[in-house]
């Protein structure tokens, strides 16, 4: 499904990925374990186009991709949400989660269409729809974020510290919501990025541990 080989990158001078190599698998859910620095979100975020590389490759489907911009790549079917949600405070919780299909220019009936099956997902968005970005908890942001990279995941989808800054209560919730797309999107290939997995435990099929930008070892969950 998709494959990054040898990936290499420098944040101001200096080296964040050494060689990074991994794969994801259609139907498979795999979690990137490290501590704050080992180099997680920067994983997500180069595979996604957002940060330059110095060397490696990906690869989704047979196809290179490494030189495509990131918008291209979300339109090849891979989905992200960011530890830090990054909603338009402005902007409807519809519009923000509305936002990559607008970005990508689909048609306005495939655009609805991706948003009911937000709504069906994760029914308690469309409660709020309405509401602005800035206006929303922490939790709710979360599943904002999650929702808003649904409407772009045909194949891979993309959590970066999914429980960071929820309460118990809600990171247990935002488990549940994970092992639900688990059947809902059976065939999605997952990367979640975590510092303490534990929560993942159900959900996860392999386990992948980063230290200092490298992978370090491979696990079955």
């Amino acid at each position: 499904m998709l494959t990054v080989d040898k990936l290499n990158v420098e944040i101001e001078g200096t080296r964040v990925l050494r060689d990074l190599s991994l794969s994801l698998r259609s139907g498979v859910c795999t979690v990137l374990i490290g501590r704050n620095g080992a180099g997680k979100t920067t994983t997500l975020r180069s595979i996604m186009g957002l940060i330059p590389r110095i060397s490696g490759t990906v690869v989704l489907e047979g196809r290179e991709i490494q030189d495509l911009p990131a918008n291209r790549r979300a339109g090849m079917g891979i989905g992200y949400a960011p530890e830090d949600r990054r909603l338009i405070p402005d902007f409807s919780i519809e519009e923000n989660i509305l936002l990559p299909t607008l970005a990508l220019k689909l048609p306005a009936e495939e655009r609805r269409e991706r948003l009911n099956q937000v709504f069906d997902f994760l029914p308690q968005l469309k409660d709020l729809r309405a509401r602005p970005g800035g206006g929303v908890s922490g939790g709710q942001g979360k599943m904002v974020a999650l929702g808003r990279a649904l409407t772009v995941a045909d194949k891979v989808l993309f959590l970066d510290e999914p429980f960071q800054g929820l309460a118990p209560a809600l990171a247990l919730e935002y488990a549940r919501t994970l092992s639900r797309l688990r059947k809902y999107r059976p065939d999605l290939a997952l990367l979640i990025t975590e510092s303490t997995p534990a929560l993942l435990r159900e959900v996860a099929d392999e386990e992948l541990q980063i230290e200092r930008g490298e992978i370090l070892q491979t696990a079955t969950a």
